[in-house]
């Protein structure tokens, strides 16, 4: 039985345009530079490029068959399966050559405008606590014991993914946790998957744009798509979109998690806590059927009560001791994630966020440890809408006392016209700032005018080590340049 009848087993359609159905197939391709001898190729369309126009390239190669979804030149000698959409069938195939591998794990998925990577290493922490082996897929790259895959995309393409299913499974996971991001589920990367649990952090306008989603609507519309593929649904009852995703869930059960509204699973007297070492929060956790249990949080920021919560409630649900769940996230520490570089006569930490909403609560959380000065470095990705930028620069005027404004990945935007928008959206507000277009430079000159007291927050690129400018990517960190910086200062000393 070849891939094609086995996909077809579980429900692939398709219409034999020409060839025969029972071909022999060795491997899957998307990418037309990488098809090879007897591969099935799916043809897909971006938004800059069309593979079905390279078909007759790909059956010189020696491929064995091809996926269409539209009209096209067909070449002779290839078998050729027509599908309503090749996405999707590229999911449905790439599932079938991997023999299903999510069928043999326990599968949680996390979708959300942001807390997305938090909540899942903390669900990985908690599981991992309880005895199971459990891997990880989402922004920070794809983790499988202590082996570590870079991911290009927060939501890898089907293939990948399942591909990364298949190697959990073959390393002995028993779970696997993964966020799920609107592109991932509108361009049906996880389709054809059936979680056993789905979450919703909260929802608020991003990725909105010409090569993202056309609107907020249809964002939030992608974001639901999650709750018709899983078996349990979590929604964060404290976000106003909560109701929507609920109505339009086909779950067995759904669950609600919350500090304000009326909840299954509840956080209550949440509080900060910098003491003995530990440097985080602390709430007391309850949900249905379970005695109360105070929960301590290794990560700063109040929004991380939320992102911990969502996964307590998951973990409880799957049986993880309530042990466990009081110590498990303790000493809990994501990449980039409110990630601590220095902390001492001033505090520099690197924060992912990159968008208003996560740098709005993330500078609200600091103002809570009382910093003498708050100071903000930070840029915004070019090629993307630019209410980011103009939202971003208005909120460091009003919410950090000092800013500055840097390059982040420029992609193939000028940096300087980027800065511009910036720029322009705090001098609007007053705002105290200096524009330093090279992000090292930036780094080092807000580390060096450090004051006793201050905290400086290094946001946009967080665990990220890159740079890209031009369409190149280039190495860099912003925690090694926040250490070296660190180093050329105690040097001076």
């Amino acid at each position: 039985m070849n891939v094609i009848e086995k996909a077809e087993q579980r429900g692939f359609r398709y219409e034999l345009v020409q060839g025969e159905r029972k071909v022999e197939i060795r491997g899957i391709c998307y990418d037309s530079r990488k098809a090879f001898p007897g591969c099935l190729f799916v043809c897909m369309q971006g938004a800059s490029f069309d593979s079905h126009q390279k078909l007759t390239d790909v059956s010189a190669s020696g491929a064995a068959a091809a996926v269409i979804d539209h009209d096209c030149t067909l070449p002779a000698g290839i078998t050729i399966l027509r599908v309503p959409d090749a996405r999707l069938a590229l999911a449905e195939l790439s599932a079938a050559w991997f023999d299903f591998p999510a069928d043999r794990l326990t599968l949680i998925g996390v979708t959300g405008t942001k807390g997305k990577t938090t909540t899942t290493h903390m669900i990985r922490a908690l599981l991992t606590r309880a005895g199971k082996k459990t891997g990880l897929i989402g922004t920070n790259g794809i983790l499988i014991g202590e082996t570590h895959t870079p991911t290009k995309n927060t939501t890898p393409e089907s293939y990948e993914l399942q591909e990364a299913f298949s190697k959990m499974v073959q390393a002995g996971c028993s779970c696997a946790v993964m966020e799920v991001s609107s592109q991932g589920l509108m361009l049906h990367r996880t389709g054809g998957i059936f979680f056993d649990c789905g979450v919703f952090l909260n929802l608020s306008p991003d990725h909105i744009g010409p090569a993202e989603h056309k609107s907020f609507e249809e964002y939030r519309d992608c974001k639901a798509r999650l709750f018709s593929q899983c078996r349990w649904g979590f929604l964060n009852g404290d976000d106003e979109n909560a109701a929507y995703m609920g109505a339009r869930a086909h779950c067995e059960a759904l669950y609600r998690f919350a500090e304000r509204a009326e909840a299954d699973f509840r956080a209550e007297d949440i509080r900060y806590e910098a003491e003995d070492g530990f440097v985080g929060l602390a709430f007391t956790f309850r949900a249905p059927e379970t005695e109360a249990v105070t929960v301590k949080v290794g990560i700063p920021g109040r929004f991380n009560a939320d992102n911990a919560l969502a996964a307590l409630a998951v973990c409880r649900k799957l049986g993880v001791e309530r042990s466990v769940l009081s110590d498990g996230l303790k000493d809990i520490r994501v990449s980039g994630r409110m990630e601590i570089v220095y902390s001492g006569a001033f505090t520099v930490m690197v924060d992912y966020a990159h968008n208003a909403v996560s740098m709005e609560a993330l500078l609200d959380t600091l103002r809570d440890y009382h910093p003498k000065r708050l100071s903000v470095v930070f840029g915004c990705g070019g090629n993307r809408a630019k209410e980011r930028r103009y939202a971003m620069g208005e909120i460091a005027g009003r919410k950090a006392d000092f800013s500055v404004i840097t390059a982040d990945n420029s992609r193939w935007e000028k940096t300087e016209d980027i800065l511009s928008d910036i720029r322009g959206s705090i001098e609007g507000t007053g705002g105290a700032f200096i524009e330093i277009a090279d992000r090292r430079e930036a780094i080092f000159y807000a580390i060096r005018h450090a004051r006793p007291g201050d905290m400086i927050a290094i946001i946009g690129k967080g665990h990220e080590d890159y740079q890209e400018i031009n369409g190149v990517r280039h190495h860099f960190s912003d925690r090694e340049t926040a250490e070296a910086a660190l180093s050329e200062l105690a040097c001076r000393k």
